[in-house]
C-alpha cells in the first residue's frame, strides 16, 4: 500500500540508486478506468513524499511501471514511456512522473531473438509459468526471480493462496470472455452501435461482479482472514458480510 493513501495497492515498490522510486503494478484485465488508476497512483507516490514544510527540492522522481497482459495501444511496440512534454511543439517539462507500459500480447521473439536484458527480462515475465529452467546466457537475476516464483519453494500456505489468486484470475477472465460473449449477442440484435457498447458494458460488469463474489465465497467457506478477502477481491467489508449472513457463516 503506498504510504498516506488509503486504499491504493500497487504489486512492488522499489527505490532505485538515484533515489527514484518505481511503483510495478501486473494486471492480467483490462478494466474502465485503468490508466487513470495508474496515473493516480504515480501522482500520489510523487505527492506524499513531502511532509509540511519540506522544499519541493526533496522530490525524488516517480516512475509506474505496468506490466499488462492485453493490448492497450494501437502501435506495435511492446514498451511505450509516456512524460511530460509541450503539446504542440514536444518541450521536454520533467521527467519527475513517468508512465511505463509493457504490452507482453505484443512480445513475440524467441530465445534465439533475444538480444539485452530487457528482452530477457519480458520473455521471463511472459513464459515465468511454463518455465523450467533458465537459459545459461540469462542474466543471473533472472535465474535468482524464477527460483521466488518456483511454486516448489512456496509453503503449504503461500502455495494455498497462489493457486488461489490463479483462481481468481481465471474466474475474471472467464466472466469477460461470457459477457463479451453476451453483450455482443445482445448488442447485434439491436442493430445499433450504442446498444452493443452499452450491452458488453453491462454484461462484462455483471459477469466480473459475480465471479469476484463467487471468489469471495470461496475463501470464506476457507476461513480466510477479513482483510485478506478484501485484498484479494476488492469487495468491501460491507458486501463481504453481506455475502456471510446469505451463507449463515
Amino acid at each position: 500500500m503506498i504510504k498516506g493513501v488509503k486504499d491504493t495497492f500497487v504489486d512492488v515498490k522499489a527505490v532505485l540508486n538515484d533515489g527514484s522510486n518505481v511503483i510495478i503494478e501486473m494486471q492480467v484485465l483490462n478494466h474502465k478506468g485503468f490508466e487513470k488508476r495508474v496515473l493516480y497512483n504515480a501522482a500520489k507516490n510523487y505527492s506524499v513524499q513531502l511532509t509540511r514544510n519540506e522544499d519541493y527540492q526533496l522530490l525524488n522522481p516517480v516512475i509506474a511501471l505496468s506490466i499488462v497482459d492485453f493490448n492497450m495501444f494501437d502501435d506495435s511496440a511492446v514498451i511505450n514511456r509516456f512524460k511530460l512534454l509541450e503539446k504542440e511543439k514536444l518541450i521536454h517539462y520533467s521527467d519527475d512522473i513517468e508512465l511505463v507500459f509493457v504490452e507482453l500480447p505484443k512480445f513475440n521473439k524467441t530465445l534465439d531473438e533475444l538480444t539485452n536484458i530487457e528482452q530477457q527480462w519480458i520473455y521471463f515475465l511472459k513464459n515465468a509459468g511454463t518455465l523450467d529452467f533458465i537459459p545459461k546466457n540469462f542474466d543471473s537475476s533472472i535465474q535468482h526471480a524464477l527460483d521466488v516464483a518456483n511454486e516448489a519453494n512456496m509453503t503449504p500456505d503461500e502455495l494455498e493462496a497462489q493457486h488461489k489468486r490463479k483462481e481468481f484470475i481465471s474466474i475474471q477472465k472467464g466472466a469477460v470472455e461470457l459477457a463479451e460473449e453476451n453483450g455482443l449477442e445482445k448488442g447485434m440484435e439491436k442493430g445499433l452501435e450504442k446498444g452493443l457498447e452499452q450491452g458488453m458494458e453491462k454484461g462484462i460488469e455483471q459477469g466480473i461482479e459475480k465471479g469476484v463474489k463467487q471468489v469471495a465465497i470461496k475463501l470464506l467457506k476457507a476461513n480466510v482472514a477479513m482483510d485478506t478477502i478484501m485484498l484479494t477481491t476488492g469487495l468491501t467489508e460491507q458486501v463481504i458480510e453481506d455475502l456471510k449472513i446469505d451463507l449463515s457463516i
